[in-house]
């Protein structure tokens, strides 16, 4: 029997990945380098390499943009402390490159805070999204990453104000147990209007669902501080199929594939297509030369660019 690769569709860059590359891409073309980003405007080593190489400078600190610079922010979003220190500076210009889907929960969480609301935010301690997100208010905001935490909330059971807002890059089901029990436990809780989960983030988990039905193991393309990425990983895990996060195709191990006849192989939403392309190269050299296709949705979702940027 001829041994392959599924292919998983979709995978890769999202629409808000590709905006905010192309908003650092457009920005060295039309103004030149060096052009600052603030933190790793997506979470994938060689997109960051390259823009590195092309003159992008990240950086943490706003303090270390020089004056009369270009900034950018990253996909993931700034607290108002961070846009605040930017625009006290003297910067030539500055462009917002956080996911439009990010911004909403943004206007959810600012919204809910004007109406008295305590807010519960699910996420990663330390994701940059996170920070962003919960830098948004001042005060009245509380993380929690797993059910767990709830039980240690300091917040009255019967607090009649009370929503919740999740990270843009979680696993589905993991989210919906945790709202779940928060429901319980605050009976008066507020559900998103909508589900902060994002479209990619969501239609990749249920092509990697359907994925695990077919496949021995699966590749994951991804960067390890890519959040999107480790949620697929796991979710193949947790399907019963083993699985592995990789950056590059030379990181694929032959005693992996010992026994195999069908690799999935998917990316998660910050890596580009061409290193699906040399993962796929690096499985025919094991002889895996039939390629199969398997969508689970079609995307078509696209975000403008800034006015100064579009060609």
């Amino acid at each position: 029997m001829d041994k392959k690769i599924i292919l998983a569709t979709p995978r890769g860059f999202c629409a808000g990945v590709d905006r905010a590359i192309a908003i650092v891409d457009k920005a060295l073309l039309k103004y030149g380098a060096p052009i600052y980003v603030r933190h790793e405007v997506v979470h994938n080593k060689y997109v960051v390499d390259d823009l590195k190489n092309r003159g992008a400078i990240f950086i943490e600190e706003i303090k270390d943009v020089p004056e009369n610079s270009i900034l950018i922010y990253s996909a993931h979003g700034v607290p108002l402390s961070v846009r605040t220190a930017a625009e006290a500076k003297n910067l030539n210009m500055i462009f917002d490159a956080t996911c439009p889907l990010v911004s909403k929960v943004h206007v959810e969480i600012k919204n809910l805070h004007r109406q008295g609301y305590t807010i519960v935010m699910i996420g990663h301690r330390g994701h940059p999204e996170v920070e962003g997100t919960m830098g948004q208010i001042n005060s009245g905001i509380y993380l929690i990453e797993t059910e767990t935490d709830i039980a240690i909330l300091d917040i009255p059971k019967n607090i009649e104000k009370i929503a919740v807002v999740t990270q843009t890059t979680l696993s589905v089901d993991e989210t919906k147990s945790i709202i779940s029990r928060l429901k319980e436990v605050f009976p008066n809780l507020r559900l998103p209007k909508n589900e902060d989960i994002c479209y990619a983030t969501q239609n990749r988990q249920d092509a990697v669902k359907k994925m695990a039905e077919v496949c021995d193991i699966l590749i994951v393309i991804g960067s390890k501080n890519s959040s999107n990425s480790n949620r697929l990983k796991e979710l193949a895990e947790n399907l019963g199929v083993k699985s592995y996060l990789i950056d590059f195709a030379i990181e694929i191990k032959k005693d992996w594939l010992e026994g195999v006849r069908a690799v999935g192989v998917t990316a998660g939403a910050s890596a580009p297509e061409v290193l699906v392309e040399g993962v796929i190269s690096k499985l025919k050299q094991y002889d895996f030369n039939t390629i199969e296709n398997l969508t689970a949705v079609e995307e078509h979702m696209i975000f403008a660019l800034p006015s100064e940027l579009r060609s």
